[in-house]
């Protein structure tokens, strides 16, 4: 029971994650993004559900988070957005999944190289338009329970969550056992990169098709929100999951089973 649990934890924080590479077919590939305050082993127990149907899954773990040292101030997000876009190579007719803040990171993807890219997908995340960052788009989402939890430390460019709060913000579906490690181990974000916005055009990003996953029970971007972003983004299709910020922990299968039939 114990190690589940920690392995319930991680795939919310992530800690052990590495890249998922399978093999270089173009026509089954999904790239995914981590959010804030995450890394790349969110999607531990969507990666295999995957991988069994055949895909080759791209898994980035973004500088700075995890296990990576990269010192903040090196941190920009032209290299989050740079990381993502060298995971995909020379790939095209990629799907891309990107969670929370990374549905920023996505999108400017999207508009640097639209000819690779099927489709966007965005899990709980950020859809913004040109000029967007997340630090803009927060101050739209009152009913988000980050913002009461959030420190600023200009110091040292870093974004953070007060422990007590990280479990109702991103995880308030999980088990209490991992809701109690998810606050023990919760560090702090690049700050730079959630400040930064996008440059976005209509004839790049809006050209590639976008669908988008609800979170009904989401305290860090909220139902809401989620529902404006999607009316004035032009989503081709919409899903819903009763979840929290996380479905990745809470219902894994659910959300490959949206992946897949994107992916088809």
């Amino acid at each position: 029971m114990k190690s589940s649990i920690i392995i319930l934890a991680l795939s919310v924080l992530g800690f052990t994650a590495k890249a998922q590479h399978s093999n270089n077919n173009n026509s089954k590939t999904i790239v995914l993004v981590h959010g804030a305050w995450s890394d790349a082993s969110s999607w531990d127990a969507v990666t295999p559900l995957l991988k069994a149907k055949g895909y080759e899954v791209i898994n980035v773990n973004l500088a700075g988070h995890g296990k990576d040292t990269t010192s903040f101030a090196g941190i920009t997000f032209q290299t989050y957005v740079d990381q993502v876009k060298a995971a995909i190579g020379s790939r095209n007719n990629v799907v891309l999944v990107g969670h929370s803040f990374a549905g920023l990171v996505i999108s400017q993807v999207a508009e640097d190289e639209p000819t690779q890219i099927k489709e966007l997908i965005y899990l709980a995340a950020a859809l913004p338009h040109d000029g967007d960052s997340l630090l803009s788009l927060a101050k739209g989402d009152p009913a988000s329970h980050i913002g009461k939890s959030l420190t600023i430390d200009q110091q040292h460019g870093a974004a953070i969550i007060a422990k007590d709060a990280a479990a109702d913000i991103f995880a308030a579906d999980a088990p209490l056992q991992v809701q109690q490690y998810i606050a023990a181990n919760l560090k702090p974000e690049p700050l730079a990169p959630l400040a930064t916005p996008v440059h976005l055009t209509e004839t790049n990003f809006g050209s590639v098709k976008k669908m988008y996953i609800h979170t009904v029970n989401d305290n860090a971007i909220s139902y809401p929100a989620q529902q404006y972003m999607v009316k004035a983004g032009k989503v081709a299709k919409v899903y819903t999951l009763q979840s929290s910020h996380t479905p990745f922990i809470s219902m894994p299968g659910k959300l490959a089973d949206i992946l897949i039939a994107e992916r088809k």
